[in-house]
């Protein structure tokens, strides 16, 4: 069955969010046996971003922290959890069921914790995380619910 023109915007969705954070996890790989503090203080200062600041400065700390064996298993992390998004990007765009099922529960996962970020503090950017997820998982459901509707034998009265 092919997938809806939604199915496969969603799918494309997914599919970015899996080649980011592949991109994420190969990055993390580049810094494997290297300086990983003297790696962040220089792409905070490419970037023009100030250390004093709250977010410069945690991400100078995290790296701080960072062993090679931590960076190996993050971007292990990154890898399984990209192959997940573009197992689910390609059954979404290829009409599969266990795919629309997949991002629904995928996707539902994320709700409270968006909620319960928002209710600490408010951005546009949690604002938005929030809605498109709702979004992806309301329509993914409408899907699963009127396929299954069309599936129902119909009542003779």
């Amino acid at each position: 069955m092919q997938a809806a023109k939604g199915e496969r915007i969603v799918a494309v969705f997914e599919a970015a969010k899996g080649i980011l954070v592949l991109l994420v996890g190969f990055g993390l790989l580049a810094v494997v046996h290297q300086d990983v503090q003297s790696v962040a203080e220089e792409l905070v200062h490419t970037l023009h971003l100030n250390p004093a600041k709250h977010y410069p400065r945690i991400f100078l700390e995290a790296a701080d922290r960072y062993s090679d064996v931590r960076l190996w298993m993050l971007a292990a992390l990154a890898l399984g959890y990209a192959s997940l998004r573009m197992a689910e990007a390609w059954g979404l765009w290829s009409g599969r069921r266990w795919a629309e099922w997949f991002a629904v529960a995928s996707g539902a996962i994320y709700i409270a914790p968006e909620i319960y970020a928002l209710w600490h503090r408010v951005s546009w950017v949690r604002v938005g995380a929030l809605l498109v997820n709702i979004g992806i998982v309301a329509y993914i459901g409408w899907a699963l619910w009127r396929r299954r509707r069309d599936r129902a034998p119909r009542r003779v009265t």
